[in-house]
């Protein structure tokens, strides 16, 4: 743990006090939610404490600006649904880490036979019934080639089956699907891959803390109520995977709660209203409160970890893709790897 907090040796730290703000969220527990169980957030006027920020000096920015992450490494990365938001910040997101674009995606069947553009890359898209010879195609071209997965809950299994069966290397960023199948696919395909519902490495720095907390610390919080918030944008179809990733942490700390009790906010209105999402990123954030009580009432504990945007993930899955691709190089086992195995390695940009 105290490898994942200690902060670079040629960094500096500056302390910056912020003004007083308004938009900050805060758990209200009125009646009339506590009754059926729901949390709700209320905007609330908070002055900000002063805060540590880590700053480079002049020498150690210019060392890190010519670093070969900044320069063209020659690993080719193939996104699939390129076209979806997820697809375009991790394009974005690896063109400006200097990774080769492959000019091939797979979409859906309205897609297939398009050239679109993204990024100012051109990219020739593929339907479902050409993807297999499609995908051996191109690996023969870019042997060296890794996959991202952004697509939908509804395709995870088929298309990690997909690249299993090809033995492309890829990382799946999609939620959702069978999980449990999901990793036995690849498990017995011999294929590397970086497995994870959360990609945001920050937000699984606080995950690897949790599970570090349940595995020391079991049955902590027993006895103690649960409720979780979960609020991401409309198109979000299936649960967080990472607010199941803090319930299981909580379970093994002694907390009763089934998943099912999960609260999902995908209404803007409430949005706005009650969850304090700025309306411009209505369209893409990832806002999760869990909120503890004690079986007398006398002691409570929250935990909240708000995204706007979607670049903390886009730039977590090209760390993956960096670590996958050493990997490969390397000729390391064969298996699944998660981000918290790309945190370990120590290597992020």
């Amino acid at each position: 743990m105290a490898s994942l907090l200690k902060a670079p040796t040629n960094n500096t730290l500056q302390l910056h006090k912020l003004d007083l703000f308004t938009g900050s969220s805060r758990i209200n527990r009125q009646s009339s939610n506590s009754d059926n169980g729901n949390v709700a957030f209320s905007r609330k006027r908070s002055l900000v404490p002063p805060v540590l920020s880590m700053s480079a000096t002049g020498a150690s920015t210019k060392e890190h600006l010519e670093t070969p992450m900044s320069k063209n490494l020659h690993i080719p990365i193939m996104v699939n649904s390129c076209t979806g938001k997820m697809g375009k910040a991790v394009i974005k997101a690896a063109d400006a880490a200097g990774l080769e674009l492959v000019p091939v995606s797979f979409g859906t069947e309205e897609e297939s036979g398009q050239k679109v553009e993204v990024c100012g890359k051109e990219i020739q898209v593929h339907g479902l019934s050409d993807r297999e010879s499609v995908l051996a195609s191109v690996f023969d071209k870019y042997p060296n080639m890794i996959i991202v997965d952004y697509t939908v809950p509804a395709a995870v299994n088929g298309n990690a089956e997909l690249y299993s069966k090809v033995g492309v290397p890829f990382v799946m960023g999609t939620t959702g699907g069978d999980r449990v199948r999901l990793h036995e696919t690849v498990e017995n395909s011999n294929v590397y891959a970086v497995i994870s519902p959360q990609m945001g490495k920050q937000v699984v720095a606080f995950l690897a803390a949790m599970e570090i907390m349940a595995e020391q610390f079991p049955g902590a919080f027993s006895g103690y109520s649960l409720q979780v918030l979960e609020s991401h944008q409309a198109g979000k179809l299936d649960t967080s995977g990472t607010a199941k990733a803090v319930i299981s942490c909580f379970q093994k700390l002694g907390v009763s709660f089934d998943k099912d009790q999960i609260q999902m906010i995908r209404d803007p209105k409430q949005q706005i209203e009650m969850v304090g999402v700025p309306e411009e990123h209505l369209l893409g954030h990832a806002f999760h409160m869990y909120h503890l009580t004690s079986p007398d009432q006398t002691v409570s504990f929250e935990f909240q970890h708000n995204v706007c945007g979607r670049s903390i993930y886009a730039e977590g899955t090209v760390d993956a893709v960096l670590f996958l691709s050493k990997k490969f190089q390397l000729k390391a086992d064969k298996r699944i790897y998660n981000m918290i195995d790309v945190l370990r390695e120590g290597n992020m940009r």
